[in-house]
């Protein structure tokens, strides 16, 4: 069984509150986009094994993919083993979910596999069970997701607009972001209504207009270079930049594919890891 692991970005992330047991409250507008891991999920007598095209991928229970399968295993009471080839695309502790959708992926690898009758709402509270990304990485497309994720509304498609992707040379925690993060020092949230009225009209100014993370009043100030990135790419022709997640990874929106092909050219030039690709 092979499925794409699709990345996601943020349009918007806002934290509205915590909860008695720390976890934030948020409310963020998240889109697929068109950059994927290849997960190939087999059967086998036993075991659950990991194989990856990069050597610094854990093969453990450290890897989300292995805690996915082990979850449907036991939950699901499946005596045989498995084996999950994973094509890493997606840069790592990247504020894009390349955890969280391989272990989607496999979740609905599974299923197909052992027990296709499986409604998505169990696969969905599986997936909350790995982490917070992995419901909507689970759905895909376009939502508004709430709570600590598992609340997802589906909007309307918002496909087809160019975004060119920077991950710096560096990882970024998303605990320590939240650990970092004084909501009583939040002044300006996203105006998430004023976002999902441009998705609707298929507005990319407006949507990129009206972007905002709350996470990047923590990562920013650590951060300065990602500073630097949101200026240069609106220098270059972006209609919006922003951070995705809890960082460090940087997009910016574009309506042209030749402007953004010139600034994929510029951060090739300092960066490894820089993407052209889509909204699907």
């Amino acid at each position: 069984m092979q499925l794409k692991a699709y990345a996601k970005i943020n349009m918007s992330l806002d934290v509205v509150g915590k909860r008695e047991d720390n976890y934030h409250l948020l409310k963020m507008i998240m889109q697929t986009i068109e950059l994927y891991d290849l997960i190939t999920v087999n059967k086998s007598e036993k075991d659950i094994n990991i194989i990856c095209n990069k050597a610094y991928i854990p093969k453990d229970e450290r890897n989300l993919a292995y805690k996915a399968a082990k979850l449907f295993m036991d939950t699901y009471n499946i005596k045989s083993g498995v084996d999950i080839y994973i094509e890493k695309n997606i840069p790592i502790a990247a504020g894009l979910a390349g955890g969280s959708t391989d272990a989607a992926a496999v979740l609905k690898a599974m299923r197909i596999l052992f027990n296709p009758n499986i409604k998505d709402e169990e696969l969905i509270n599986l997936g909350l069970q790995i982490g917070a990304d992995v419901p909507f990485c689970i759905v895909g497309g376009t939502a508004l997701c709430e709570g600590i994720g598992e609340k997802l509304t589906i909007l309307k498609p918002f496909k087809n607009h160019i975004l060119v992707i920077v991950k710096p040379p560096f990882g970024v925690s998303t605990k320590e972001v939240y650990q970092n993060l004084d909501i009583n020092k939040i002044h300006k949230h996203p105006k998430t209504d004023e976002i999902i009225k441009a998705i609707e009209n298929n507005d990319l100014i407006q949507a990129s207009y009206f972007m905002k993370n709350v996470l990047e009043n923590v990562t920013l100030r650590k951060y300065s270079v990602l500073k630097d990135i949101k200026n240069e790419m609106l220098k270059l022709g972006a209609l919006g930049s922003m951070m995705s997640g809890s960082g460090p990874t940087v997009f910016g929106f574009f309506d042209d594919i030749m402007k953004a092909a010139k600034c994929y050219d510029r951060f090739k030039e300092k960066y490894n890891e820089v993407f052209i690709t889509r909204t699907i």
